[in-house]
């Protein structure tokens, strides 16, 4: 009976509940979609008459129980089955099909604001908060979404059963429903707390993502040095996970107590049914039969309902976490050009007073980049030098218009740099920076004979021997450093901006391709008219620069150097 109970899949009645309860991410999923309210009627109606379907079922058990003599027959009674499972499985057809989409759509949308959202921002959020909420995040409340058709079985078939009990007797259904307050009031209570629990069991996750990070990044270190792996595992990520699993079973704990307060509910309503209301309100034992078969009935939909209540909550937590991920990519995305326009093809690239202050998180003092004035002329090659934590990248990724100067003006070919067009100033700048992604495939390139112009590229940085393309997709990236970073050359080769960027592109390279580096290719870019910027600690082939920027405690200046008869640098003049 229960497989076939009536399926009260209203999107609408899920929704107002949930709005008092908060324990189910549908009606945010629904209206963040902005889905098809007419799917959404179909899925109510479908629902409400359902709720009916079920009433009258149970309504013809009762007759046929009190009244044998006159019974309607098997056949009405099999095609009612029949066309209640019909209904409610059109109607889980329906939820199942917006619960997808709606996680579908979330996934699209996650990832877009990711991509929109400002390089800093990204950095101040840190990886790990970003790769739980898609994968964890997303993966719960699919999870949850999913279970939201049976549920909505649960709900109509409760709400049907109700409806029927108040048709035989409100008196009886007040003094229940009285009884069932006060165990929703107890329920509500430890739920409350449970969902606290999932809370910071959720803010452990983090952390826990973070370890895993520093497992698959810092592999080698914590190899060669036991005692700082011993240190890792057991006061950082076993003492996390050890947390999380602790604040986790003690929530369930909580629901478990919460299922058998809830299953001694039915039964108490039952022995109120049986044994009190016949004397508080002169019941006829007929009613008291059939009040007693209807909430026997209920049993099952109910500890059903229970049983998903952990669901529903890492559900809500989950999509806490996911909707402040939202509002706060959101709230700092980016204006994006739909494509570039009017590009410039020699690039003049001027940094007026630009400033930029970085505060790292838990840290009291930060880094202050600049002011600093630059100019970058098409055809120039400028060498960025400097020792470590000088603002050499951070110079970098403003000069590519990554970051946002906080004071100062960039201007491209004397066009300023602002929020409305700083997309459209990206796409003139091609970069490699020393903690690149190597992508397995040429995305975004669409030149009319792809595939020739990369294997010609392969045989020049040497390695067509092994590496192979086919339709723009690489055979394989898993390389040494060096050759990872040849690769990258490559697309940016074939991006062919008129600004180009090097971030320590050399650092991993064999002393011939360092020498064809710099004496041949950084040539042919000039050559082109590129405007280029190289970072670089190689100073023997600081002669070959335009012009030398030095950097030190992010103050920048202009360094100015004369070449001897053999084209070698001599002692560096330094002016401010």
């Amino acid at each position: 009976m229960q497989i076939n109970a009536i399926q009260f899949n209203s999107t609408h009645l899920i929704n107002v509940h949930l709005q008092e309860k908060r324990q189910n991410a549908m009606k945010y999923l629904t209206l963040m979609l902005k889905a098809s309210w007419m799917a959404i009627a179909a899925a109510t109606l479908l629902g409400l008459l359902s709720g009916g379907l079920s009433a009258r079922l149970i309504a013809m058990v009762n007759q046929v129980i009190q009244q044998p003599s006159h019974s309607i027959g098997f056949i009405p009674f099999f095609v009612l089955i029949c066309l209640t499972l019909a209904i409610g499985v059109a109607s889980q057809f329906i939820l199942i099909g917006l619960s997808q989409d709606a996680i579908y759509q979330l996934r699209l949308s996650l990832s877009r604001n990711i991509l929109h959202s400002p390089l800093q921002h990204l950095e101040r959020l840190g990886n790990h908060r970003l790769l739980a909420s898609l994968t964890d995040d997303v993966r719960v409340l699919s999870h949850t979404v999913s279970v939201v058709p049976n549920l909505c079985v649960d709900i109509a078939t409760i709400g049907g059963c109700l409806i029927y009990l108040a048709w035989l007797s409100s008196h009886l259904l007040a003094l229940l429903v009285l009884v069932m307050l006060v165990v929703i009031w107890g329920i509500q209570a430890t739920m409350r707390k449970a969902q606290g629990l999932f809370v910071i069991a959720r803010e452990e996750e983090d952390r826990l993502f973070h370890h895993f990070q520093s497992i698959t990044a810092g592999t080698k270190e914590l190899k060669l040095n036991r005692d700082r792996q011993n240190d890792f595992f057991t006061q950082h990520l076993a003492h996390t996970a050890h947390t999380m699993r602790q604040k986790n079973k003690h929530a369930m704990k909580i629901f478990a107590v919460a299922d058998g307060l809830g299953q001694f509910s039915l039964f108490t309503i039952l022995g109120i049914t049986l044994f009190i209301a016949p004397k508080l309100l002169n019941t006829p034992m007929p009613l008291l039969s059939t009040y007693a078969l209807t909430i026997t009935y209920l049993t099952m939909p109910f500890q059903n309902l229970l049983h998903r209540l952990p669901d529903l909550l890492r559900g809500k937590v989950a999509l806490q976490k996911i909707d402040h991920m939202q509002l706060t990519l959101t709230h700092h995305q980016e204006i994006t050009a739909n494509s570039p326009r009017n590009s410039v093809q020699a690039c003049h690239v001027e940094l007026r007073q630009v400033t930029y202050h970085y505060q790292p998180e838990g840290e009291e003092h930060g880094f202050t980049l600049g002011p600093i004035s630059l100019s970058l002329e098409p055809g120039q090659i400028t060498y960025l030098i400097g020792g470590n934590g000088s603002g050499k990248s951070t110079l970098a990724k403003l000069i590519t218009g990554l970051y946002t100067p906080q004071a100062g003006q960039i201007l491209l070919s004397r066009t300023p740099i602002t929020e409305q067009n700083q997309d459209w100033y990206r796409q003139h700048v091609s970069a490699i920076f020393s903690d690149f992604y190597l992508f397995d495939r040429c995305l975004g390139l669409h030149h009319p004979d792809l595939d020739r112009t990369i294997n010609k590229y392969l045989r020049q940085l040497q390695l067509s021997h092994k590496v192979q393309v086919r339709d723009g997709v690489l055979s394989t990236t898993r390389l040494s450093q060096g050759q990872r970073k040849r690769l990258a050359l490559l697309t940016t080769y074939l991006e062919d901006r008129p600004i180009y960027v090097f971030d320590e592109w050399a650092a991993d390279q064999e002393p011939a391709f360092r020498e064809l580096f710099y004496t041949d290719l950084l040539g042919r870019l000039k050559q082109q008219g590129k405007t280029v910027v190289v970072i670089t600690h190689d100073d023997r082939y600081f002669y070959l620069a335009d012009q030398l920027i030095k950097l030190e405690y992010g103050k920048a200046s202009v360094v100015e150097h004369e070449l001897t008869a053999e084209n070698q640098p001599i002692a560096p003049k330094q002016r401010g």
